[in-house]
C-alpha cells in the first residue's frame, strides 16, 4: 500500500495545471450509457474512481478505448445490465448507471452501494424518482431490480437536495416520454456539466444551473463530444496549501467563477488573489488568519473544502469554528490533525479549531479521500517529516498530487509498498519516526491486508 512521505516547512511556488472533475466525469461516463452511438470525452482525469467506473462499463459490454486525458465509449454492444456488489461496494457513484440503463435499455439490476465512512447516503430519492416515472422497483438480495417498458415524465420533488439523485434522474428523464420537472434539484457545477454533455447528446433541458430542471424527453439520444470541467475541489486544495505554506501559485485550467465561496474565504483568511477568465493566483504574504464557515449545498462552501479549510486554521491565528451539516461523520480527519500538533474539538457537528504557532511531522493515517488532503496540507506546513497511510484515498480524486506539489517545490515522495520493496520502506520508515512506539508491523500489516481484500474507506461525492 503506498504512502506518501513529506518533509515539511517550504513555500509553495509556481503554476501548474488543474485536471478534469472526478464528481464531473463519473455521471457522465455513465450517461454514455443513454446512446448507441460513440461519445469521446476530454479532459478525462487520470483517478483511481474513473478506471473503477470504467472497469463496471467495460463489463457492461461497454467498448472503451483511452488515449491520454481523452477516452471514446460505445455502448452499442452493451448486454449486461448488472451492477456488481464487487464492484459498487468500492465507489458509491456507482448507484448512477441505474438511471440511464432504466431510461435505455428497461431494466437494470444495481447493488446498493452499503455504508461509506463519512456517513449515511442513501439512495431512496433515487428509488423515489424512478417510481414517479413508471419503474416498478424492488429490492432482493442486496440489489435494486428497477424495470419499465418507458419511462413516464413526471413532476419529481427530492426531499433534499442530492447531486447524485439529481444526475440520476436527469439521465433518466432525457429518454422518458414527455416532460419532467425535477425540483430542490441540486445546482452544483458539476451536474450542470453533465446537462450540457446530455444537451450536446440531443437531450432537451432547461434551467440549467438552477434548482428546477425540466427535461422534454426524447425518443434517442446520439453521439458527442464533450471537454471535462476542471475541478474546483482540486484546485481549492491547492490554494489552501499555498495559502498555508506562505506560498504564491497560479492555477491553471480553472474557472474561479465556481470557487466563489472558497475564494471569498481565502481572503478572509488573509490570501491575495486574482483570476481571470481560466486561471487563478494566490499569494500569501502575511499570517494566516482562522475562518468560520458552515458547509452547505452549492452554491454555499463545499463540504468537499471542508477538511482542507480546518488543515488551514489548525495553523491560523485565533479561533475559527466550522459546521458541517452535509455528512454526519466527515471529521474523521480531526483525530489525525490532532496528532500533528493541531488543537481542534468536536461538539456534535461543529469543530472548534484553536490555531497553533507550530504542527510537528508524525505518522498519521488517511481515513477517507477530503482527509488524505487535509493531511497533506498540514504536513506541507509541519517540522519535520510525515509520513501519510492509506493513500489510496488520495488516488481517488487527486490525479499524481505528489507530482504537482513537487513541480510547486515541495518536498513529497510516495513511497510503493509492495513484497520487493516493503524492507526499504520499512527501514525508511523506522528511520523517520525512531522515536515512536508503534512497531511497523502492527501498522502495516492490518492496512496492507484491508487493501487485497479491496476494501475501501469511504468515499465522496
Amino acid at each position: 500500500m503506498d504512502k506518501l512521505l513529506i518533509d515539511g516547512g517550504i513555500r509553495l511556488n509556481g503554476e501548474i495545471s488543474v485536471s478534469g472533475s472526478k464528481n464531473a466525469t463519473l455521471p457522465i461516463l455513465c450517461a454514455s450509457l443513454l446512446s448507441s452511438e460513440p461519445v469521446r470525452l476530454k479532459n478525462v482525469p487520470n483517478l483511481r474512481d474513473v478506471h473503477t467506473t470504467l472497469k463496471l462499463l467495460g463489463q457492461m459490454g461497454m467498448h472503451l478505448e483511452m488515449n491520454g486525458d481523452t477516452v471514446t465509449l460505445d455502448a452499442s454492444q452493451v448486454d449486461n445490465l448488472v451492477a456488481p456488489y464487487e464492484l459498487v461496494k468500492r465507489m458509491r457513484a456507482s448507484i448512477l448507471v441505474l438511471g440511464p440503463l432504466v431510461a435505455r435499455f428497461g431494466y437494470a439490476q444495481v447493488s446498493l452501494p452499503g455504508g461509506c465512512a463519512i456517513g449515511a447516503r442513501p439512495v431512496d430519492q433515487h428509488i423515489k424518482g424512478l417510481t414517479a416515472m413508471g419503474a416498478e422497483i424492488s429490492i432482493r438480495h442486496g440489489f435494486i431490480h428497477a424495470r419499465a417498458r418507458r419511462l413516464k415524465g413526471a413532476r419529481v420533488m427530492t426531499d433534499m437536495i442530492t447531486v447524485t439523485g439529481t444526475e440520476n434522474l436527469l439521465m433518466a428523464a432525457v429518454l422518458a416520454e414527455g416532460e419532467t420537472m425535477l425540483e430542490n434539484a441540486a445546482r452544483e457545477p458539476e451536474v450542470s456539466d453533465l446537462a450540457n454533455f446530455l444537451i450536446a447528446m440531443g437531450a432537451h433541458i432547461d434551467g440549467v444551473g438552477t434548482n428546477r430542471l425540466v427535461v422534454h424527453g426524447v425518443s434517442r439520444l446520439h453521439g458527442a463530444c464533450h471537454v471535462i470541467i476542471s475541478d474546483r475541489i482540486e484546485a481549492g486544495t491547492f490554494l489552501c496549501a499555498a495559502a498555508a505554506t506562505g506560498g504564491d501559485i497560479t492555477l491553471h485550467g480553472v474557472n474561479p467563477l465556481i470557487l466563489k465561496t472558497v475564494i471569498d474565504k481565502l481572503l478572509e483568511a488573509g490570501a491575495q488573489v486574482s483570476a481571470r477568465d481560466n486561471w487563478i493566483r494566490l499569494r500569501m504574504e502575511n499570517h494566516v488568519h482562522g475562518v468560520s464557515f458552515r458547509t452547505s449545498e452549492y452554491p454555499a462552501f463545499p463540504t468537499d473544502m471542508q477538511a482542507q479549510f480546518m488543515a488551514l486554521n489548525a495553523i491560523a491565528r485565533g479561533t475559527s469554528h466550522v459546521v458541517e451539516t452535509i455528512f454526519e461523520n466527515r471529521f474523521m480527519h480531526v483525530q489525525e490533525l490532532n496528532r500533528l500538533g493541531a488543537n481542534i474539538t468536536i461538539d456534535g457537528n461543529t469543530a472548534l479549531v484553536i490555531g497553533v504557532n507550530k504542527l510537528s511531522g508524525a505518522k498519521v493515517m488517511a481515513t477517507d479521500l477530503r482527509a488524505s488532503a487535509s493531511l497533506v496540507i498540514a504536513a506541507l506546513v509541519a517540522n519535520g517529516q510525515t509520513l501519510i497511510d492509506r493513500i489510496y484515498h488520495l488516488d481517488r480524486g487527486y490525479e499524481h498530487m505528489e507530482i504537482k506539489l513537487s513541480a510547486l517545490g515541495a518536498s513529497v515522495s510516495r513511497i510503493k509498498e509492495n513484497k520487493s520493496f516493503v524492507d526499504t520502506a520499512k527501514n525508511a520508515a523506522e528511520t523517520v519516526f525512531q522515536d515512536t512506539s508503534i512497531a511497523w508491523q502492527d501498522t502495516v500489516g492490518p492496512t496492507m491486508a484491508a487493501a487485497e481484500d479491496g476494501v475501501v474507506y469511504g468515499a465522496t461525492t
